[in-house]
């Protein structure tokens, strides 16, 4: 846009018509500054490719954050701006005649003689600074290259010079001496070998003779004498125990470990035997055992239950719950020698386990399977 104009005006100027002057002043001066962060805006849209009917190259990161550094640098310039507009204007206002401060104006005086001196040039006001240089826009398309140029025409053959004639024939030279005979050649290669001829036609079979008759069966043989019924081999299983405590025991639970004691339904083969506290049972003979535990509470407990072979806990046979249990089974296969003991415990967290009554509040079975 171009830069405002005002009108000349002869001193003395008004004080009202400086002032209108200067509020002019301010409106072009914003009006321009309108005029700036729409191109700003416009620029931004370029940027981003969203200005309509114009597009050019994809920015890149680094673009929009030099685009955007640009705009913000432009917006900090009109704020500042603004902001001496802002105190222009009050001073404009505070001095014109509508504030108060000047008195009513008095009656226009006698116009003086005409020709009058002309007054002094006012000095010509400071140089505003420069604005903010904006960013740098987007590099345009290289042109595609122009069409090579068309060969020039052959210029013209020369003509073909004169042939000399022709020179004498020089005298015959003398034969030379004839070359010692050359080595015989390396015998060729073998040939390769011919294919080998077809298979002759295979010569008729012979008829077969006839088979013979099937001679007569002859008689079944007498059946043998039965002998004697083996003796019977040992029963392993006979070898077994259970118990079970059916009383509903309170059983107080510690860290280390209480032996449950199951002093009810007992059924024990001479083998095995179980000490005064039924807590205790020993194996008298060698073998594969299978072992299987329950154990009932009446309420839901964190601690844990095991076996023990010769007082040492059996990992396999450990239930140690994550969550608080009202039953709890497991069931292992040991080698046990003769003379090794098991019992039933529980151990953990410490709490009392009450054992449901009047039924399977804890059973123990061992049996012998080889």
């Amino acid at each position: 846009m171009s830069l405002p104009s005002f009108p000349n005006v002869d001193p003395p100027i008004q004080r009202e018509d400086a002032v209108n002057q200067i509020l002019s002043s301010i409106a072009m001066e914003e009006l321009g500054l309108s005029h700036i962060l729409n191109a700003e805006g416009e620029k931004l849209q370029y940027i981003l490719g969203t200005l309509p009917g114009l597009s050019g190259p994809p920015a890149t990161v680094s673009d929009v954050l030099a685009a955007n550094e640009s705009v913000r640098s432009m917006l900090e310039t009109a704020v500042q701006n603004q902001l001496f507009l802002k105190a222009k204007m009050q001073g404009a206002l505070s001095a014109s005649p509508m504030s108060g401060a000047t008195g009513p104006t008095g009656p226009t005086g006698a116009t003086g003689p005409a020709g009058g001196p002309t007054g002094a040039t006012g000095a010509t006001g400071a140089t505003g600074a420069t604005g903010t240089t904006g960013a740098t826009g987007a590099t345009g398309a290289t042109g595609a290259d122009g069409a090579p140029g068309a060969d020039g025409p052959t210029g013209p053959t020369g003509a073909t010079g004169a042939t000399g004639p022709a020179g004498a024939a020089g005298p015959a030279g003398a034969d030379g001496a004839t070359g010692a005979t050359g080595a015989t050649g390396a015998a060729g290669i073998a040939g390769a070998t011919g294919a080998t001829g077809a298979t002759g036609a295979t010569g008729a079979a012979g008829v077969a003779g006839p088979t013979g008759a099937t001679g007569a069966t002859g008689a079944t043989g007498a059946t043998g004498v039965t002998g004697p019924t083996g003796p019977t081999g040992p029963n392993v299983t006979a070898t077994s125990a259970f118990a079970a405590n059916t009383s509903g025991s309170v059983i107080s639970v510690i860290l280390g470990g209480t032996p449950v004691p199951l002093p009810d339904s007992q059924l024990l083969s001479p083998d095995i035997t179980v000490n005064g506290a039924n807590t205790v049972f020993t194996v008298n003979a060698a073998g594969l055992y299978q072992l299987s535990y329950n154990v009932n509470t009446t309420a839901a407990l964190a601690s844990g239950t095991r076996l023990l072979i010769n007082g040492v806990a059996n990992t396999a046979s450990t239930v140690a719950p994550v969550v608080s249990l009202s039953h709890f089974s497991n069931e292992i296969l040991v080698n046990l020698n003769a003379g090794d003991t098991v019992s039933l415990q529980m151990f953990g967290v410490v709490s009392t386990a009450t054992l449901l009554p009047g039924s399977a509040g804890a059973t123990l079975s061992i049996t012998r399977l080889s």
